[in-house]
């Protein structure tokens, strides 16, 4: 067990799940942790196993963060606590129906925790971070943005605009000494599954990550410096020939090449 002080990670849905398992591998690397969740009971025995299994100081702070009172208050947390240097973007919830058949205010609360709430913590760490010249921001997205044909649409596009929003962040302080992650898990045995009305059970098993895994996996890539993590995924080389490809298209979305493509085809 690490005794060297990480500073302090600020976790967001770490009540249970991939937050909670985070906390555990943190604390033992030797972070000590900030716990932001809704359940204040699962927060407290969260943190008292925490401090009884590791050295980290662990601190709780209940906040819903659909509310924005309560991001307001988990923000200036970010913005004026020196002692964070890590930020898991971790808190979301899933959604499994059709836009067209979607109740309009779960779809808000939807983007409000998946966007809004994301948005404004990753802003309020980085601006701490630049000015201090040293910090990561851990971003949880899902692999759900690869095929979204496959999947819902409000939830898919929540994920979708996670990685966008963590690949433009790291352009824009990388260079600055803050680090940026964007974790794409799998399908990975968490609540959010019965949360949102679908049974795990039904996927094939080959398919499902345990949590431990998935985190693990994510921490090797976090290790690596990687920009994006998908923890199924066997070989990394794949994604840098999507990433390749996908820069490839850069030299061809000029308006020119547009108009050219056009007059060719006679449009």
């Amino acid at each position: 067990m690490s005794t060297t002080s990480q500073g302090t990670a600020l976790i967001t849905g770490a009540s249970s799940g991939i937050g909670a398992t985070y906390a555990d591998r943190l604390a033992r690397r030797g972070f000590d942790l900030l716990l932001v969740a809704r359940d204040q009971t699962r927060l407290e025995t969260l943190a008292t196993d925490l401090r009884n299994r590791t050295s980290a100081k662990v601190e709780v702070l209940k906040a819903d963060l659909t509310l924005a009172a309560d991001i307001r208050t988990v923000e200036q947390r970010l913005r004026n606590d020196a002692s964070i240097t890590l930020l898991l973007n971790n808190a979301g919830v899933a959604s499994n129906s059709s836009l067209a058949d979607a109740d309009l205010d779960e779809v808000d609360r939807l983007i409000q925790l998946n966007i809004v709430a994301l948005t404004h913590l990753a802003s309020a760490a980085a601006a701490g971070f630049v000015v201090r010249g040293r910090g990561t921001v851990v971003n949880i997205a899902s692999v759900v943005p690869m095929i979204p044909e496959r999947f819902n649409a409000v939830y898919t596009a929540s994920k979708a605009y996670v990685l966008s929003l963590s690949q433009s962040l790291n352009a824009e302080v990388a260079e600055k000494g803050v680090q940026v992650q964007t974790v794409m898990p799998g399908a990975t045995r968490t609540e959010i599954w019965e949360r949102a009305g679908m049974d795990l059970n039904a996927f094939p098993p080959e398919m499902v990550m345990e949590v431990n895994e998935m985190v693990d996996a994510a921490l090797a890539g976090f290790d690596q410096k990687e920009l994006v993590t998908i923890p199924s995924l066997s070989n990394a080389a794949d994604w840098d020939a999507f990433v390749n490809a996908r820069l490839a298209l850069g030299p061809n979305l000029s308006l020119q090449h547009a108009a050219a493509r056009y007059k060719t085809s006679g449009a």
